[in-house]
C-alpha cells in the first residue's frame, strides 16, 4: 500500500463519522444559504504569477512544521503579505487540518480560499462549498477516471473551481479529458514523498496553454518562484516555507513582489 492508499482509507474512515452527523441534505441547506463562490480563473489568468499560500502544520514526509494556533490570523497575515489565494489544509490525521480551520479563515480574508484535501467523494465537495471553499483540489493519482470526471462536474456545479493535481504527463491526459482548467503539478510524489524539482519543468509543456499551470511543493523563494515562472507557472503554491518562517507576511511579499517583476510575467 502506497502512502497515499494509507491517507485515503482514513480519510474514508473520517468522511464516514462526519457523514453520520450532517447528511448531505443538510449540507445541501448550509450551501444554499451561503455567498457564491469567488470566481478565481480571472485571478490566475491575470498578469503576475500568483502566489497562494497555505495554513499547514503537519506534513506526512516532514512531520510537525508549525502549530498554528491561530489559522484566521496566519491567514490575515498572508493577506496582508498580498497572497492571491489562502490554501487550508483539511485532512486531520496526517496534516493535523480541520473543517474549523477552514471556516476561520474564510471569515478572516476576502480573499479566494482553496479546501485542500483527498476529496473521494461528492460529500467533500458538498462540505467544501458548505464551510466557505472557493476552489478544492482534486488529485488525479486518487481518483479513477470516471469518479474523476464526475468530481469535476460537480465541483463545478456547485461554483467551485477545481485544481486538478497531476505528478506526471498520464495524469496530465487524464485531467484534461476529464475537463479541467486548472491543473497544479505536484513536484512531490504523494506515493513516495520524493521530491523532484524539475516536475513541473518536465511536466507543463504537455499542459495546454489555456489551461492555468500551478507548480506545488518544494516552492521556498522568490527565485524558486522565477525559476517555475520561467517554465510556465501562472501561480505558485507555498506552505512549508511560509510556516516555518519567522515573517509570512515579508515571506509573502517577496513572493508577490517576484511574481509581480516585468522579467518574471510570461504573459
Amino acid at each position: 500500500m502506497t502512502v497515499l492508499d494509507d491517507i485515503i482509507v482514513g480519510v474514508r474512515e473520517d468522511m464516514a463519522i462526519r457523514q453520520s452527523k450532517i447528511s448531505l441534505d443538510d449540507l445541501k441547506a448550509l450551501v444554499e444559504k451561503a455567498p457564491s463562490a469567488m470566481p478565481v480563473i480571472p485571478v490566475f489568468k491575470g498578469d503576475d504569477v500568483c502566489v497562494i499560500a497555505e495554513v499547514k502544520r503537519k506534513s506526512p514526509s516532514k512531520g510537525e512544521l508549525a502549530e498554528i494556533a491561530d489559522p484566521a490570523l496566519l491567514a490575515s497575515l498572508y493577506e496582508e503579505g498580498g497572497a492571491h489565494v489562502i490554501s487550508v489544509l483539511t485532512e486531520e490525521r496526517r496534516f493535523n487540518g480541520s473543517l474549523a480551520d477552514l471556516d476561520a479563515v474564510r471569515k478572516a480574508v476576502n480573499i479566494p480560499v482553496l479546501r485542500k484535501d483527498f476529496i473521494v467523494s461528492s460529500y467533500q465537495l458538498w462540505e467544501a462549498r458548505a464551510h466557505g471553499a472557493d476552489l478544492a483540489l482534486l488529485i488525479v493519482a486518487a481518483l479513477d477516471q470516471n469518479a474523476l470526471v464526475s468530481l469535476i462536474e460537480r465541483a463545478k456545479s456547485l461554483g467551485l473551481t477545481p485544481l486538478v493535481e497531476v505528478h506526471d504527463v498520464e495524469e496530465v491526459a487524464r485531467a484534461i479529458d476529464a475537463g479541467a482548467d486548472v491543473i497544479g503539478v505536484n513536484n512531490r510524489d504523494l506515493r513516495t514523498l520524493q521530491v523532484n524539482p524539475k516536475q513541473f519543468m518536465e511536466i507543463a509543456p504537455h499542459i495546454p496553454d489555456h489551461i492555468v499551470k500551478i507548480a506545488e511543493s518544494g516552492i521556498k523563494d522568490a527565485h524558486d518562484l522565477r525559476v517555475y515562472a520561467s517554465a510556465g507557472a501562472d501561480a505558485v503554491l507555498v506552505g512549508e516555507a511560509l510556516v516555518t518562517g519567522s515573517d509570512p507576511k515579508k515571506a509573502v511579499q517577496d513572493l508577490v513582489t517576484a511574481g509581480a517583476h516585468p522579467a518574471t510575467k510570461h504573459r
